[in-house]
């Protein structure tokens, strides 16, 4: 967009402090890896809230006792907190 300053024709969106988006903006921001962490970590605090308060394991339920298919959930939640450890370590470095 164009607006006319003291007689000149000025280009605000080539005007750096104008810019919404700058570097540190952008790198905080969520991608979709952050957001399948963050659901994951969700998915097994709340399998854990189940096992602790009632003895109910929701994963185990799904997919059988201790099967390949309940490992591999089981492992992936894990994966996913190391991310976000990792994220949160970065973020706080910042």
């Amino acid at each position: 967009m164009a607006t006319i300053v003291e007689g000149h024709l000025h280009e605000r969106r080539h005007t750096p402090e104008r810019r919404s988006g700058s570097r540190t903006a952008r790198a905080s921001r969520m991608n979709a890896v952050d957001w399948i962490s963050m659901a994951l970590l969700i998915v097994g605090g709340i399998n854990w809230g189940l096992v602790g308060l009632f003895g109910f394991d929701l994963v185990a339920t799904l997919f059988g006792e201790m099967s390949l298919l309940s490992r591999i959930v089981y492992a992936v939640v894990g994966l996913s907190a190391l991310y976000t450890i990792y994220t949160s370590s970065k973020m706080s470095r910042s």
